[in-house]
Formats: C-alpha cells, sequence, structure tokens
C-alpha cells in the first residue's frame, strides 16, 4: 500500500473511530491528517527497534504483543501530534490500534485480489 493512501486510509479511520468511541478525541480533519502522518513516521523509525528487543515476548505469546507495540506507537503519535490528537485510556488506545490493523488488513487483501 502507497504512503499517501495509508496516510488517507489512516485519517479516515481516526474521523470515524472519534465519533464512535467517547474515550479517543480527534479535533480536526487536519488533525487527523497530520496524526496520521506523524503515525507513520513514527512507525518507520521506532517501531522496528521495539520490534527487535520485543521479539522474545512476542514469541511467547504468539504474537499478541504486537497489538501492545501498536498502540504503543498510537500512544507516542498523541504524545507527538498534542492536545488535539488524544486517548482517554490505554484500552481506547489499544482498541483503536486494533481496528486500525484491521482496516488496514482488509484494504491490503482488497489489493491482492
Amino acid at each position: 500500500m502507497g504512503f499517501w493512501k495509508k496516510i488517507a486510509i489512516n485519517s479516515i479511520v481516526f474521523i470515524a473511530l472519534a465519533f464512535l468511541l467517547p474515550g479517543f478525541v480527534v479535533s480536526s480533519a487536519w488533525t487527523a491528517f497530520w496524526a496520521a502522518i506523524v503515525l507513520s513516521l513514527v512507525n518507520i523509525l521506532v517501531k522496528p527497534i521495539l520490534h527487535i528487543l520485543s521479539f522474545p515476548i512476542t514469541l511467547l505469546t504468539f504474537g499478541l504483543f504486537s497489538f501492545i507495540i501498536n498502540a504503543l506507537m498510537l500512544s507516542l503519535t498523541s504524545a507527538l501530534v498534542g492536545p488535539g490528537f488524544w486517548f482517554s485510556s490505554f484500552g481506547v488506545t489499544l482498541l483503536v490500534s486494533l481496528v486500525l490493523s484491521l482496516v488496514q488488513s482488509m484494504v491490503s487483501e482488497n489489493k491482492r485480489a
């Protein structure tokens, strides 16, 4: 999936989930756009290091720990973007992470079909 397509999809998912989940706040469409860009950069720069460091626990949990890493990347994104993009709890962050992963996998699966 292309970089800008992923940015657009993440922005749309952020806006939709902000309406559906009471513990997730996105102040505007521009904030969602910038959060999607920051998330992509965080995933490029930080996520590979965390995957390497957490490989043993990821192996023990049969890959489920990768969802925690994705939620941590969203938390870092929230801290970098600022007050217009935030989560009320880590549980909400984890839920947004799961939905985001699901949507991205569905879009990439449709591309292959």
